[in-house]
């Protein structure tokens, strides 16, 4: 549907009463900002609901996904894992113990020394993290039903500019 077609939304409205109220207020950026935001809320609440009823939690599956798409042997350091995952080493940490214990990955210590760490996907960390990410990439995939593929496409490319010149001007959290 052309977007000239659709009626009116409470972004629309949000905007016209800006103007309204203060006319000549600059909101060119609510149709995208508003909107991105709102959607933003959307899938992650969705997210949240999808990976509960997949019995894993965001972390744990960010985690996996990291490793399962590093290739065989499916190993990483913890340090190279924080910094792919865009967590502190801390939080990697935590997120490492879970999945441990859950029996998802396993901890090698390597070097003369031992104190190096790598850590890599187990059988079942593999198994549940290939389930998972099909179970979640389907069901995003409908999600996305509403655009054909030249309209995905399009927003993708979009989406990929607004965010690489976002992360040029805006600093990271920390």
């Amino acid at each position: 549907m052309p977007t000239e077609d659709l009626p009116d939304d409470d972004v629309d409205r949000i905007r016209e009463a800006w103007l309204r109220e203060r006319p000549g207020t600059p909101v060119a950026s609510i149709g995208v900002i508003t909107r991105i935001w709102r959607i933003a809320r959307l899938l992650e609440d969705d997210r949240r609901r999808t990976m509960a009823r997949l019995g894993m939690d965001p972390g744990t599956r960010d985690l996996l996904s990291t490793l399962r798409r590093e290739g065989p042997p499916y190993a990483l350091s913890p340090s190279e894992l924080a910094r792919r995952i865009s967590i502190s080493p801390g939080a990697v940490s935590q997120r490492l113990t879970r999945a441990e214990e859950q029996g998802f990955i396993r901890r090698r210590r390597e070097g003369l020394d031992g104190r190096r760490v790598t850590v890599a996907l187990t059988a079942r960390g593999h198994a549940i993290i290939e389930s998972t990410v099909d179970d979640l990439l389907q069901h995003e995939d409908a999600l996305l039903s509403g655009l054909d593929s030249d309209d995905r496409e399009q927003l993708a490319r979009l989406l990929k500019l607004l965010l690489a010149d976002l992360g040029d001007r805006i600093p990271p959290p920390g």
